[in-house]
């Protein structure tokens, strides 16, 4: 690998990425031109670095499948999301950064807690949280925040149960995760909030070894660290991981499809009257087809010269997945911008593709079905309680979402 990359000269027309959204729901306008143009072209970032960005619903599964192209963020190279997450990266970082073995070792050490069956099984659990959300709201004031009162907590509460963290310590992680995963974040707020999350899991940590318990903390305190088979850096990082993307990702998905289904009538109005679980999973994969709240790309870096959709990667250079585009692609999906709650959409790759796919993708589809069909059920008339024109999204974020949902009934 080379120590150092050349970057496209200050002068070269590339289209800055990401790109500002015209519409809130949908990937911007841009992405959809160079899809339908080149599939690959470069863009530049925010530090001026020039990687490649893969548009194309086929060229983003090949560049996520191909052992040629690196997790590694530590490589020369790596496009970072901004500057506050190449600091947290490079202070440290987890298996989602990792190749080859290191990374199946430590992957396969969390497999068995986000298995379909185990994850199946927590569905009662689940309900039984969602439903008493949705009491809590109704007998709350109205109009209520969907993110607050039932987006939010729903993620939460089930990822702490899991893991073994008090859900009472909440707003602690929330405060730090929402820090961490924002773009407009300085290199020392982002660290310093990492650093903050890590002093808090690594007094968990502390606590599950004098006391272990039925979960998950528990269960690599005595499986790994004890034995010294993961150090508590690497156990800390590994639990920062998952407390993050355990909530912020699911959180925003359930508010921002809530919201979309709200702006489609229509479509809601089978959601809301649907007795048949499959249609309301298929409606769940398609929402995350159609939204795709990661929305700034998976981030690679070429290990070798490679061709990709006509153009010349070398090894050294930056390679993104747009997979929301991707998961727009016409190849791929008819009609792609409509939102079509009865087409095959499972083979979407929100979750992204790959050996490096989303672990936790089970237990976010089983929140999802149960968090829409039970709250359109219950709630027949919840509308929107603000000017669409009002709300506030999560440009900055890694995570896109919106910021708040006043909703009435």
């Amino acid at each position: 690998m080379p120590d150092r990359i050349e970057l496209m000269p200050e002068n070269e027309e590339l289209p800055e990425y990401p790109m500002r959204r015209q519409c809130p729901f949908d990937p911007p306008r841009e992405l959809a031109e160079i899809q339908s143009a080149e599939k690959v072209r470069r863009v530049r970032l925010w530090d001026g670095s020039t990687p490649w960005l893969v548009t194309g619903y086929e060229e983003v599964r090949t560049m996520l499948s191909d052992p040629r192209i690196s997790s590694d963020s530590d490589l020369a190279g790596f496009p970072h999301f901004s500057v506050g997450s190449e600091a947290r990266r490079r202070t440290s970082k987890t298996f989602i950064n990792m190749d080859g073995h290191e990374h199946d070792v430590k992957r396969r050490l969390l497999t068995r807690d986000f298995m379909v069956k185990r994850t199946e099984a927590m569905r009662p659990q689940i309900q039984r949280l969602v439903d008493g959300l949705i009491d809590d709201m109704l007998a709350g004031p109205n109009p209520a925040d969907l993110v607050e009162a039932f987006a939010l907590p729903i993620p939460s509460a089930v990822i702490c149960e899991l893991m073994g963290v008090p859900y009472a310590e909440r707003e602690l992680f929330h405060t730090m995760s929402r820090t961490m995963i924002s773009q407009a974040s300085t290199r020392e707020q982002a660290v310093a909030a990492m650093e903050a999350m890590f002093d808090f899991l690594d007094r968990m940590v502390t606590e599950k070894d004098a006391s272990p318990a039925d979960d998950l903390i528990s269960r690599l305190v005595v499986e790994q660290l004890r034995p010294g088979l993961l150090s508590r850096r690497e156990l800390v990082s590994m639990l920062q991981l998952l407390l993050t993307a355990g909530h912020e990702t699911t959180s925003n998905m359930i508010a921002l499809g809530t919201l979309v289904l709200l702006r489609n009538p229509d479509v809601l109005a089978e959601v809301r009257s649907a007795d048949d679980p499959a249609l309301l999973a298929n409606t769940v994969e398609e929402l995350l087809r159609y939204l795709n709240i990661v929305h700034t790309g998976r981030r690679r870096v070429a290990l070798a010269d490679l061709d990709l959709a006509g153009q010349h990667i070398k090894a050294g250079e930056g390679v993104i997945g747009a997979h929301d585009i991707a998961n727009r692609d016409p190849v791929a999906f008819a009609d792609p911008d409509h939102l079509d709650i009865h087409r095959k959409a499972r083979h979407h790759i929100a979750f992204a593709y790959g050996v490096h796919q989303c672990l936790g993708q089970p237990l976010a589809r089983v929140e999802l079905q149960v968090a829409y069909g039970t709250l359109h059920r219950r709630i027949p008339t919840l509308a929107l309680a603000a000017d669409f024109d009002t709300l506030r999204f999560k440009v900055n974020n890694i995570v896109y979402g919106v910021e708040a949902l006043p909703v009435t009934w």
